[in-house]
């Protein structure tokens, strides 16, 4: 894996979180999405257009992270809804 990069998830709700995590496992069961934090993970940059596309599936978003988790913290509080709790 490259320098990984944290990704973002922004799912509908909960069932949708639950199903792009059982459809990235069912497509792309060698590729691990290491956890780091609620709804975010640290990925390959190379697979972001495959992680969007399976994101769509589940009706769901994703977006890049700031890499700093304080410039996350500081991005949050712009955020009309806690996706990130």
């Amino acid at each position: 894996m490259d320098k990984p990069i944290v990704i973002e998830l922004r799912p509908r709700d909960e069932f949708w979180a639950n199903a792009f995590a059982v459809e990235w496992k069912a497509q792309f069961p060698d590729r691990l999405l290491l956890p780091d934090g609620h709804r975010r993970f640290l990925a390959d940059p190379a697979w972001v257009p495959d992680i969007e596309r399976v994101a769509k599936q589940c009706f769901s978003s994703i977006i890049r992270a700031p890499e700093s988790p304080q410039r996350r913290a500081w991005m949050k509080l712009f955020s009309p809804i806690d996706y990130f709790k």
